[in-house]
């Protein structure tokens, strides 16, 4: 894990000066003419984000979640700290820090956002004092979002109470958490929040929208299954899918016990085919392939048959962290 905090950007601080070391970073960067903090309004954050790059993480993921966070972060302006424990710890006894900020144009010329980034690496040993070094880092009277990132264990994420509790959310994703990290008994689980349920917005939308052209009752009566296959690169979207299609089937009065998944060989790996079955001649599919872009529904609900191509895409990965955040 060494290696992910040497690949992050920003300039190594002792732990004991981080502010001092934020200082001289924006004093640095107005000496060589590039973009600062012009005022309080241009460090006006909004946000606490603490993001904990788990051992499953590598240098080439975390500088991609780094920089997911920055993208968010000229959005909400935040102070963000990166948390890169070390799975290789012989010998280190000492915590390490960096910094690194940056200022983006808003909705303006005049409207200037700036954010802050802390990045700490620290062994075991130093595990007693991270809660302290995390709280002294963070905004004060701002909410606070703990975003964990490739955990290689769900319980582990017991060491980290402080965060669970005070995290107003608290942020993983299904495709790359541990298998039962949505069945976890989270201290507070109405707070945790799937970054791969978040990401499937414009999908369930519209999804959503296609059917909610129809009556209710000729969408539930007489259903019979509810299946989706899917491509081997999006079982853990499928899942989250299906769920969701099975909540809204719940809704409908129909039993949630018709929806299974299913993967047949021979799928395109990032392709969806969700599909309602009946007791008479209604149907309805809706096949998709995240890799073309492109999704068509095939349905008859007894008016008649109706085709229409549509497109279909997922979030951006900073979008699916704020939809996740708020919503």
């Amino acid at each position: 894990m060494s290696r992910i905090f040497e690949a992050l950007p920003g300039i190594e601080v002792p732990v004991s000066a981080i502010q001092k070391g934020f200082e001289q970073m924006w004093e640095g960067a107005a000496t060589a003419g590039r973009s600062s903090p012009a005022g309080e309004q241009s460090m006006a954050t909004q946000i606490n984000l603490v993001l904990h790059l788990g051992f499953k993480t590598d240098a080439e993921d975390a500088v991609a979640q780094f920089g997911t966070a920055v993208k968010f972060s000229r959005s909400y302006p935040s102070r963000v700290v990166v948390l890169c424990p070390l799975l290789d710890d012989a010998g280190v006894t000492n915590m390490r820090a960096k910094v690194y900020g940056e200022c983006s144009i808003g909705k303006s010329a005049d409207d200037t956002r700036c954010c802050e980034f802390v990045m700490l690496s620290y062994p075991r040993s130093a595990r007693g004092h991270l809660e302290n070094q995390v709280s002294i880092c963070l905004s004060t009277d701002l909410p606070v979002y703990y975003w964990a990132h490739r955990f290689s264990e769900s319980s582990k994420l017991a060491d980290y109470r402080y965060l669970l509790n005070t995290a107003r959310r608290i942020l993983i994703d299904s495709a790359s958490a541990p298998a039962d990290a949505l069945s976890y008994a989270w201290p507070q689980p109405e707070k945790v929040r799937d970054l791969a349920f978040a990401r499937l917005l414009p999908v369930r939308q519209s999804v959503g929208q296609f059917l909610g052209r129809y009556p209710v009752g000729a969408l539930a009566k007489g259903l019979t299954s509810v299946t989706l296959a899917h491509g081997p690169d999006v079982a853990s979207e499928a899942r989250v899918l299906l769920a969701w299609a099975g909540d809204r089937i719940g809704a409908c009065g129909t039993s949630d016990e018709k929806v299974e998944l299913a993967q047949p060989a021979g799928m395109a790996p990032r392709a969806f085919a969700l599909s309602f079955a009946y007791d008479d001649q209604r149907s309805f599919s809706w096949k998709a392939d995240l890799a073309t872009a492109h999704a068509t529904f095939d349905a008859d609900f007894g008016t008649g048959r109706t085709v229409m191509p549509a497109s279909v895409a997922v979030l951006s990965p900073e979008a699916a962290l704020s939809e996740a955040m708020f919503f």
